[in-house]
């Protein structure tokens, strides 16, 4: 079988494996028991009715005029300002052909951003909608609801499976596959009808009915009935895709679902795949994914949760189980300053002010946890929206109906001097807590069988005045081949472009045998065996040990042995300008500087990776450079020295 980074998103249970739903007990049912189940859940929900269990979710209608009053005016004016902008305009078209692009080329993004630019547009319709309670708005809201509606399919060509049961470039009507962009399209259309349900009623009847007869179709009934959605948990290991899809499928579900008793039976068959992500997480909260994928896993389960203990009136409430509160620190623990974090796999280095910041935000302050809260209201830009219609509709009227987080005045981030996650084996350290002053070291132990995994064990990052110099690269865009067989021949992937060192010129192999071992964590840094990382021979051996030595300096020890007689390398990805004069190196950016040199005087070659990928170009600008320090000694040591130059 295939590493989890290179499992397809529209796998089907391999062949000969009979897929079967065994009850599963995880943290929520330690911590809930059957109180999580079907039964107990149709008890409660039945006394007090739907109608109740909406309002409970604290999600206004149009109606509700005093709410959407006090919303904030910032977020309100952006949005109506684009949506007047392009309301008149014909909306995005998602073409068979271009869907089709996935199998035919191996393109996924334009297909994606059609769809993407539509379901904006709607969530834009719907706040304005709601704003003015004007009618030519809720035809807009219209037009795109349904718009959505008539879709072939609500999945994304990249996990619809009808290519890998049947051969298809197209979806199978007959069978909608439930993937991570259904999830989102009917939690939309769920949040759009409860928002305006009521002015469609005299404006669009039949648009409801069409709406949940959509929901029905492709989302609900496939939910309940299917069994070989990998997401679930019966036959794959989950991933963030599982609190993704089933934190969206239960908002709708409370939204749409008129049976009480059903929408209990959906609840529990939620929690219960819900309860097999949990146990998952480590006891230390990390995320093998990174911070960028932690808004779309962790924090999609703590939405989830959210609606949880909103609709039982408390009774399902988390915050008390201790991986809940560490998964919510993990994304602070990783940030070198600003918006730039430690990113590992295929995460971003850099986490904008476009996150759904107010569900931290709102977390920390349900733990009493400040430095969480801190954290959060970093997000919080004054003079900036609460929300963007990019992270979709759902999450911008939870963020726009929080008046907490409305009026939250930023304060300085934490920014811990030490954190080890022994889950994941990632370390990042500075001298000063609650500054960017000076360096920060971030270095990185693992395994190659890490979900979005990039060949990148023993590995670090060395930000400068918490600006990144020394680099992960991060993910390019994703294409057919990022999920695939061939995904390490993506060079971003590669260990080579990673600042690892090369045992005799050798890639680190796939898969879980290749891996770190943790030799020692001083106060000062982190000490790992590399040797399993790479195919070596028996008896070959490489180690690596950062430290931190002071504000300024920070050193990366290489030690290693080896049979044969190939030349190894070191190798450091620099982002910036990148001057190299013999056997010094400085790197500059955003006016921070480091210079990097070796105790033994060993002279880099500099190779510039001139950059045409957008997401890429995004994070790093033009060019990213290459340094290779080259070792002919079979047995040797290298000390690398990185200072910082001040201004």
């Amino acid at each position: 079988m295939l590493e989890r980074s290179r499992v397809s998103d529209h796998a089907t249970p391999p062949t000969g494996v009979e897929v079967e739903h065994h009850e599963f007990r995880g943290p929520l049912f330690a911590q809930w028991g059957e109180g999580m189940r079907g039964p107990a859940l149709a008890d409660a929900f039945r006394g007090v009715g739907v109608a109740e269990l909406r309002r409970r979710l604290g999600i206004p209608t149009a109606a509700d005029r005093a709410a959407w009053t006090a919303m904030d005016s910032v977020t309100l004016d952006a949005v109506a300002e684009q949506a007047r902008a392009e309301r008149g305009q014909p909306w995005p078209q998602a073409l068979a052909s271009v869907f089709a692009r996935y199998v035919r080329d191996g393109d996924r993004r334009q297909y994606e951003k059609a769809l993407d630019d539509r379901m904006y547009r709607l969530t834009r319709a719907v706040v304005t909608a709601a704003v003015t309670d004007d009618p030519a708005w809720l035809d807009e809201a219209a037009d795109g609801a349904v718009l959505m509606c008539e879709l072939s399919t609500w999945s994304l060509p990249a996990h619809d499976d009808a290519h890998a049961r049947r051969g298809f470039v197209i979806s199978d009507a007959s069978s909608p596959y439930v993937d991570l962009w259904a999830g989102e399209v009917v939690a939309q259309l769920a949040v759009a009808d409860h928002v305006l349900g009521e002015r469609w009623d005299a404006t669009w009847p039949g648009i409801r009915e069409r709406i949940r007869h959509e929901a029905e179709q492709r989302v609900f009934t496939p939910f309940e009935t299917r069994d070989d959605l990998w997401w679930l948990g019966y036959w794959r290991e989950v991933n963030n895709w599982n609190p993704w899809i089933l934190g969206n499928i239960v908002l709708a579900a409370v939204l749409l679902v008129d049976d009480t008793e059903r929408l209990a039976r959906i609840l529990d068959r939620a929690l219960e795949a819900l309860d097999r992500y949990v146990a998952t997480l480590p006891a230390d909260g990390a995320i093998d994914e990174g911070v960028s994928y932690w808004w779309q896993g962790a924090a999609r389960m703590l939405e989830f949760l959210d609606v949880a203990v909103r609709i039982t009136d408390g009774a399902l409430d988390a915050a008390g189980i201790p991986v809940i509160g560490e998964s919510l620190r993990f994304p602070m623990r990783m940030q070198l300053g600003g918006d730039w974090y430690v990113n590992v796999a295929d995460g971003r280095a850099r986490i904008g002010a476009r996150e759904p910041w107010h569900v931290p935000f709102r977390w920390g302050s349900l733990l009493g946890d400040e430095q969480v809260v801190a954290w959060a209201s970093g997000g919080r830009r004054p003079g900036e929206p609460v929300a963007y219609a990019d992270r979709g509709l759902p999450r911008m009227m939870r963020a726009l109906s929080d008046t907490a987080w409305r009026d939250i005045v930023p304060s300085a981030p934490p920014l811990p001097t030490r954190v080890w996650l022994p889950s994941v084996q990632v370390l990042v350290c500075r001298t000063e807590e609650g500054s960017t002053a000076g360096l920060t070291l971030a270095a990185k132990g693992g395994t190659n069988d890490e979900n979005h995994n990039h060949k990148d064990v023993g590995s670090l990052i060395l930000a400068s005045g918490g600006r990144p110099l020394l680099v992960d690269i991060g993910k390019p865009t994703y294409t057919a081949q990022t999920f695939s067989s061939e995904r390490y021949g993506i060079r971003a992937m590669q260990s080579g472009w990673h600042n690892a060192p090369a045992p005799g010129g050798l890639e680190q192999g796939e898969g879980p045998a290749f891996a770190a071992t943790v030799l020692r964590v001083p106060e000062d840094g982190l000490e790992l065996d590399l040797s399993r990382a790479y195919p070596l021979a028996n008896g070959e051996a490489w180690t690596r040990a950062f430290r931190l030595v002071s504000a300024q300096r920070a050193e990366i020890v290489d030690t290693w042995r080896l049979d044969g007689t190939a030349a190894s390398d070191v190798h450091l990805i620099a982002a910036g300008s990148v001057e190299v004069c013999g056997a010094e190196v400085v790197v500059t950016a955003d006016g921070r500087s480091i210079r990097v040199t070796t105790a033994e005087g060993v002279e880099p070659t500099a190779e510039v990776w001139e950059l045409g990928d957008p997401e890429l170009i995004e994070a790093w600008g033009a060019k990213l450079t290459r340094l290779t320090y080259r070792l002919e000694a079979s047995a040797g040591s290298l000390t690398t020295i990185v200072e910082e130059v001040r201004p």
